[in-house]
Formats: structure tokens, C-alpha cells, sequence
């Protein structure tokens, strides 16, 4: 049986070796789909005997899930997790380590859930939790829009846990906002954000977390330096562009059953410029009702 480990050189695939050549093209540093037949792509992955390949298809990127190394060797607090993305290239902003050290994932998490797995975690109502990788990958993305008071809105903030990291990036001085439709996961990470370090922030009112359709955004604090979305949207929400500040940039998962993470930066003189980072897998940008009955 081929060795896990013998097959990766670096987390989530950074730099990949045959057979795995054959199957994966590796372009910015980011694991993208491009598989010679499907029947051959899902029996080659099976071959290597690799724990469980539905999670690749499952994660936000298609990375390779680390969970199972992770546990053996001991990948229980969340200092250790920020670690463990730095030593595999995810993480290479001092500052996101800062942040991603000082916010603990596992607050955000349902309880008994592997808290510092790299994998998306369910929390109910149809939603989850990104994985820690896209989590690192979208603060440093938007690290330069997520200045000492500057604002920021997190589109379908789920637990909380990308807010409260926004909060701590743009400080006092700067606004945080994260938008659910789901009242009773507004609720939680309200919960959730009270016990962490960003708890003062939400005290203060520069985080705040709202009810509401996230593709309408929320215009009462836009326009936006920093917009986020955690949810993959069909084509580009105009709302959300509109919101954007001329020097903004968003992070968007866009596609349906493909998917890629668009970087969208807002020129001064109002254009836009859109580039894809990745291909993704993420639960869709969709209405209330149609989440719960999904």
C-alpha cells in the first residue's frame, strides 16, 4: 500500500508526485480539479488507499484533508493547528498567525466536533464551518483590506468564528460585521464570540452579527474595504459589488457543481477586476427556506 506521506510533499498538495501527476495540475500554490475521466480519477484515488477520498470532494478546497495525520500526532490545541499551517506553506502572514492563534476555533465548533481537523465541520440548518486551510487562505487574501479601521462584512458568518478573526484584524476603530438568515446560528455565535478574545469588540459595537439574506450584503455599514463570502454564490451578487469600496477586494466561492474562489478586487474608478485563486467546494449561497429543505 502506498504510504499517505510518500505522495505529499507539502500540505494540500503544494507539490505533488506521480501518480498524482497524472491526475492534478497545481497552479498558485492552490490544488486544482482536472481529471483525465471520472471513473479514472475516483479509481486511481482508491488505489493509493487514501482514508476516506469522499472528503476531497467534500472540503472547501480540494486539498487533501490532513485530519487523520493531524490526530496521530497529537493535533489537539489550536496553537498547534496555526503551527501545523505554517509549517505546510498555508499560513505565511504573521499577522493571520496572530490572529488565527488568538481566536480559538475550538469555541466555534458544535461540542464533540475534532475542533482543529482540517476538514469543514457541520453546525447544523445545512451549514458548516470552513476548514481551518480556507480560513488562513481567505484572511490572507483580504490581510491588506483587514487594516487597523478599516471595514469588513462576513456573508453567511455561520459560527462567527471568520468575523470575530475580521474584529480583531481591523481593531476598535474599524467595523466587523457578519451576516446569517439563519436567527438560531446568529444566535450561537453571538454565544460563541462572548467567549473569546473578541468578546470586548462585540461589547464595544465595532463586531456586530445580524440576521439577513447575505446577498443583499448590509448596506447601513458599506461600503466595505474587506468582504467575505462563505457560501458559493451561482454568478456574482450585484448587491455585494455595489457594497464593495472602490480599493475593496471580496473573496467569493462562485460556481454550482464547479466552483472557484474569485478574487475581486474594486478599482478606484469603480471597474472591477475578478481572478480565480482556486477551485472550492462550498454549501451554495442560497435562500433561508431553500438551505433548511437542501
Amino acid at each position: 500500500m502506498m504510504n499517505l506521506s510518500s505522495t505529499m510533499k507539502a500540505y494540500g498538495c503544494r507539490y505533488c508526485v506521480s501518480p498524482l501527476k497524472q491526475l492534478l495540475h497545481t497552479t498558485n500554490h492552490h490544488l486544482r480539479f482536472r481529471p483525465r475521466s471520472p471513473s479514472l480519477f475516483s479509481s486511481s484515488f482508491n488505489n493509493l488507499k487514501l482514508p476516506n477520498f469522499n472528503l476531497l470532494l467534500t472540503s472547501n478546497s480540494l486539498f487533501f484533508t490532513m485530519e487523520h495525520l493531524w490526530d496521530r500526532s497529537g493535533m489537539n490545541t489550536n496553537k498547534k493547528m496555526v503551527e501545523h499551517l505554517q509549517q505546510y506553506g498555508v499560513i505565511s502572514s504573521e499577522k493571520v498567525a496572530r490572529v488565527m492563534e488568538t481566536i480559538d476555533r475550538a469555541l466555534f465548533v458544535p461540542d464533540r466536533t475534532p475542533a482543529y481537523a482540517d476538514c469543514p465541520q457541520e453546525i447544523g440548518y445545512n451549514a458548516t464551518i470552513s476548514a481551518p486551510h480556507m480560513h488562513a487562505t481567505c484572511l490572507q487574501l483580504l490581510e491588506e483590506k483587514l487594516q487597523p479601521g478599516m471595514h469588513s462584512l462576513d456573508v453567511g458568518s455561520g459560527t462567527g468564528y471568520l468575523t470575530a478573526c475580521f474584529a480583531m484584524m481591523v481593531g476598535p476603530q474599524g467595523r466587523a460585521i457578519g451576516v446569517e438568515h439563519i436567527p438560531e446560528l446568529v444566535a450561537s455565535s453571538i454565544n460563541n464570540i462572548e467567549k473569546s478574545a473578541a468578546a470586548p469588540l462585540l461589547k464595544k459595537g465595532s463586531l456586530s452579527m445580524h440576521v439577513g439574506d447575505g446577498r443583499e450584503g448590509w448596506p447601513e455599514c458599506s461600503p466595505y474595504d474587506a468582504i467575505h463570502v462563505g457560501a458559493a454564490a451561482p454568478e456574482m451578487p450585484q448587491a455585494l459589488l455595489d457594497q464593495l469600496k472602490p480599493g475593496g477586494r471580496m473573496v467569493i466561492p462562485v460556481g454550482n457543481i464547479f466552483q472557484d474562489l474569485k478574487v475581486v478586487d474594486k478599482n478606484p474608478d469603480g471597474s472591477v477586476s475578478i481572478r480565480s485563486e482556486s477551485s472550492v467546494r462550498y454549501v451554495p449561497l442560497t435562500s433561508r427556506d431553500a438551505q433548511l429543505q437542501s
